[in-house]
């Protein structure tokens, strides 16, 4: 009667734990993600998309050190909006080259723009990539 009682609650925490693994595992975020959207020119992003493409999560998606310096993604780590690190409070000043670090717009194009010219390299018919309306369509 012991042993089924033990078996009966392992089985159970087994299958509570499966489940909750389960679901982190199959939230892959929205499909479509609009940055900046109170600006003058909201990028909308195929979020679903760039995943089925299968670009890896790390590709975009990274921490912030207490330094301020970026830390790489690992699986399993929250996810923020991009901006909640991306502004003068936080990388006052940051910059990458001529991109300003401490704006969503610098850190949208500096990441978005070094992928997609990376994508064109590879494939020269894929050059409306660097068109202003792929990101920044007018609705």
């Amino acid at each position: 009667m012991l042993n089924k009682l033990v078996v009966s609650v392992a089985v159970a925490a087994f299958l509570t734990v499966g489940a909750a693994v389960g679901a982190i595992a199959a939230d892959k975020g929205p499909a479509e993600i609009t940055l900046g959207a109170s600006g003058k020119k909201p990028a909308v992003f195929p979020h679903a998309a760039h995943q089925e493409q299968g670009i890896a999560c790390a590709e975009c998606h990274h921490g912030m050190a207490a330094d301020g310096k970026q830390t790489p993604y690992v699986d399993g780590m929250a996810i923020a909006k991009c901006d909640s690190c991306h502004n003068p409070e936080k990388l006052a000043g940051k910059t990458l080259g001529a991109l300003k670090l401490d704006t969503l717009r610098g850190a949208g194009h500096g990441n978005c723009q070094t992928c997609h010219k990376a994508v064109i390299a590879k494939d020269s018919s894929k050059d409306k990539l660097m068109k202003c309306a792929t990101c920044h369509s007018k609705k």
